[in-house]
């Protein structure tokens, strides 16, 4: 499978940093020597208008299971919270430049999650856990044959150190805001999304392997 092929250990002297605001959470800078994907550089001009994706882009819950290449799944991680600035600005809004949202990839080989930073993933799980990532989306079992389901979450201590009791309204914003990026994005290569909010918080967290501080907030599955 690809991702194991482009499997690699970096040090974290030889990844160079984006300058600037703060681009995550801690984790990121604490990476360290650990097993990272590199991803290919993401694509900022298509074939596919904005207004073209807004006009095809319809809910798909029916997978055919063909493995994504990683640019495929490279550009719809970058799409979500990808870094579009020398400031660390990403392709989402967020309050405050804040940045709660993390995100994770579940694929056949495991689970990873994102850093925008980098442009790479880190892994955080071996195997398969797609079926066991359904059956906590209260047993929507269509999920599993998703190349990627896409994992959401967010840290809303990080939104509220600034904004307080409205931290929880501005990250709910935010997650819908990431979430549209990845259905047009979807769209525009030819895949299929679509936005899963029913699932069990504890059952998701644990399976995905989220932070003590992340919360998730939206599954997107997404293939062919």
């Amino acid at each position: 499978m690809w991702m194991r092929r482009v499997l690699a250990v970096l040090l974290a002297g030889s990844l160079v940093g984006l300058g600037g605001h703060s681009c995550g959470s801690d984790e990121e800078s604490a990476a360290g020597a650990v097993e990272l994907v590199r991803l290919p550089p993401p694509v900022t001009e298509g074939r596919v208008s904005v207004e073209e994706a807004l006009a095809r882009r319809r809910s798909v819950r029916a997978f055919s299971g063909e493995p994504l290449p990683p640019e495929r799944l490279g550009q719809l991680l970058w799409s979500a919270q990808g870094v579009t600035d020398p400031r660390g600005l990403r392709t989402a809004p967020s309050a405050g430049a804040l940045y709660p949202l993390e995100v994770y990839a579940v694929t056949p080989e495991g689970v990873f999650k994102y850093l925008p930073a980098r442009h790479a993933l880190r892994k955080v799980k071996s195997g398969d856990v797609r079926k066991e990532l359904a059956a906590a989306a209260l047993g929507q079992m269509w999920m599993a044959r998703a190349p990627v389901c896409l994992v959401i979450a967010g840290v809303e201590a990080r939104t509220a150190r600034k904004y307080g009791t409205r931290a929880r309204r501005y990250v709910d914003i935010e997650v819908g805001c990431a979430a549209e990026n990845v259905f047009l994005q979807a769209t525009a290569l030819g895949l299929g999304s679509v936005p899963v909010g029913a699932f069990d918080d504890k059952k998701v967290k644990a399976v995905v392997g989220c932070a003590a501080d992340e919360e998730p907030l939206l599954i997107v599955p997404v293939g062919k």
